[in-house]
């Protein structure tokens, strides 16, 4: 029981500080250093001016910033508005129509990007006025939208694989390619639903697209060849040995430097504004990721992961018992943080007990990103619920009603993983090592 109170004492500092407005880095730092002072003899201050410095000085964070600002480079071209131009002859003719769009452009911004939110709101941006103009369902065009570009959080580069992999430190390459399939798993069942809600839904009656010739097809498809030379220069650099993830991001900063120089929408405005945002997006994950290790480092001290998790592994939990149980804690967990937070706040204690019962680290990555995905389409703090408001004016019981299809489609997903391991496992395991 000397556990449950230490928990319960953390968790009431944390919220306390929460709820007072402090940022979510400086009051897991707080809450470490009361756990420092009250229950180990160590100084706290040396230890967190230790633990910050350590935990900022890693190379392998490096490629955080420069993936954020390829992100925000991007987001600031016309790469959306090419990208929907070069999908919509291809995806017109399926059941759904161009609704397929939303689903399709997230996920090929996602692996550009890494960002749910900038994901969200570049194909947001162009996808919603064109499916508009074609009378297709409006809580379809908003809720397949907020839902497809939790991809983001997924399919490589993900800033939420680099900051998992950075905290259990374990191979971002490695992660990276984990993430592939059950992406394109998780993107096919969202297009699944489209076509299903197409055929059985009674509100759905678009506007046909004109009919196109194979060859205008090509024509049109030319649009896509820049973000389709982006994706093959960043994964292919690091699926192929040649670059690890770090130099895969400078790649893909250069590239799209490149792009948009090429595309003409590089001004000093833009770039400056490329560099600020992504400078003010790495030092608040930078100060949350400095907190949760200084949080690891004081629990540890305090013995309570271990304790924790040998408590749990008194209870003979089975590994499924134990990831439904994570489940719920997760989800309810991200009605009030976002998936990052959700991330470091956990692993100290979470990582002893996934480690007791012989779970796989690289595939329980993926299965935290799917599950923290969730975070960002529920309310009330739900990232994407606000990004989707701000893009169309919509009240956030609608978006978040809207959502629900993708969110319950998610949980599915979840199982899907369970019940086929290998989907996030087969990569990594049968390509040759990666650093």
């Amino acid at each position: 029981m000397e556990e449950i109170q230490l928990i319960v004492l953390f968790l009431f500092i944390l919220l306390l500080l929460l709820g007072t407005g402090v940022w979510v880095g400086l009051a897991l730092m707080g809450v470490a250093f009361v756990g420092m002072e009250m229950f180990t003899s160590r100084p706290a201050g040396d230890a967190m001016i230790t633990t910050i410095w350590s935990s900022s000085s890693s190379w392998t964070l490096t490629a955080l910033p420069l993936f954020i600002w390829m992100g925000e480079i991007l987001f600031r071209s016309r790469l959306s508005e090419d990208m929907f131009k070069g999908l919509s002859p291809w995806l017109a003719r399926l059941p759904g129509g161009l609704v397929h769009t939303n689903i399709v452009g997230c996920t090929v911004f996602a692996a550009v990007s890494g960002s749910s939110a900038a994901t969200l709101t570049t194909v947001g941006r162009m996808a919603i006025p064109e499916l508009r103009k074609r009378n297709y369902p409006e809580h379809l065009i908003v809720g397949t939208l907020t839902g497809a570009a939790t991809l983001g959080l997924m399919i490589p580069p993900s800033l939420t694989l680099i900051v998992y992999g950075v905290t259990i430190n374990e191979s971002i390459s490695k992660l990276f390619m984990a993430g592939i399939l059950p992406g394109i798993v998780l993107a096919g069942m969202f297009m699944a639903y489209v076509a299903l809600y197409s055929r059985f839904g009674k509100d759905f009656n678009p506007t046909p697209e004109p009919p196109l010739s194979f060859i205008e097809k090509l024509k049109i498809s030319r649009f896509l060849i820049p973000v389709l030379l982006l994706i093959t220069v960043v994964i292919g650099s690091m699926y192929s040995g040649l670059a690890t993830a770090t130099e895969a991001a400078a790649f893909g900063v250069i590239g799209s430097l490149l792009l948009a120089l090429f595309q003409g929408s590089l001004t000093w405005k833009s770039f400056s504004e490329s560099l600020m945002g992504a400078t003010s997006t790495s030092a608040m994950i930078a100060l949350i990721l400095a907190g949760a290790a200084f949080l690891s480092m004081a629990m540890g001290f305090t013995g309570l992961p271990r304790a924790l998790a040998d408590m749990i592994g008194s209870w003979n939990l089975s590994r499924f018992e134990l990831l439904m149980a994570l489940l719920v804690f997760y989800i309810i967990l991200g009605c009030f943080l976002d998936g990052i937070s959700s991330v470091v706040l956990t692993m100290a204690v979470v990582e002893p007990m996934v480690r007791e019962a012989g779970i796989d680290l690289i595939w329980f990555g993926i299965f935290i990103v799917v599950v923290v995905e969730m975070a960002q389409i529920t309310p009330p703090i739900g990232f994407n619920l606000f990004v989707m408001q701000g893009i169309t004016d919509h009240e956030m019981t609608f978006i978040a009603k809207a959502a629900i299809p993708m969110f319950l489609i998610m949980v599915l997903m979840v199982f899907v993983m369970i019940w086929f391991p290998s989907l996030a496992t087969y990569l990594p395991d049968n390509m040759r090592a990666l650093p």
